[in-house]
């Protein structure tokens, strides 16, 4: 293999690396954020926006557990995510995708804020999908 194509390799496999780091810190940040986001839903919903014609109409101090279980859960998976691991990936993707439904549900309550997090949750789920595991490597 040519000095060229080893470096091409080493690069690629570092950057598969980075990029779950890089979706680690955001799942954590975004994780925090949705528990503080949880905690204003919960301890005073007044803080919100109210929509009375929403289909998908919650209380909104359900939507605060809501927000504030899923983000101890993207904090816990978030964490997780800093060992090379296949379950914290699989983890990430699928609870990326349940707090992305949850801030689209949620925009009429929040609206800047929500698409805010969608887009950050969008770019955890490319992060996440979007590494190759070296096949020297068992768990990554």
């Amino acid at each position: 293999m040519s000095t060229h194509a080893q470096h091409d390799k080493a690069s690629s496999q570092h950057l598969a690396s980075g990029l779950v780091v890089f979706s680690a810190v955001m799942m954590v940040v975004a994780g925090f954020l949705d528990l503080f986001r949880g905690i204003m839903g919960v301890a005073q919903d007044d803080v919100f926006v109210t929509t009375p014609n929403y289909i998908f109409k919650f209380d909104l101090t359900a939507w605060g557990w809501i927000h504030l279980i899923f983000g101890a859960l993207a904090i816990i998976v978030g964490m997780g995510l800093f060992r090379p691991s296949l379950w914290a990936r699989i983890a990430g993707v699928a609870l990326a995708s349940l707090l992305l439904i949850a801030n689209f549900l949620s925009i009429p309550y929040y609206p800047l804020w929500s698409i805010v997090a969608i887009a950050m949750y969008g770019f955890i789920i490319w992060a996440l999908c979007t590494v190759k595991p070296d096949p020297g490597r068992r768990g990554v």
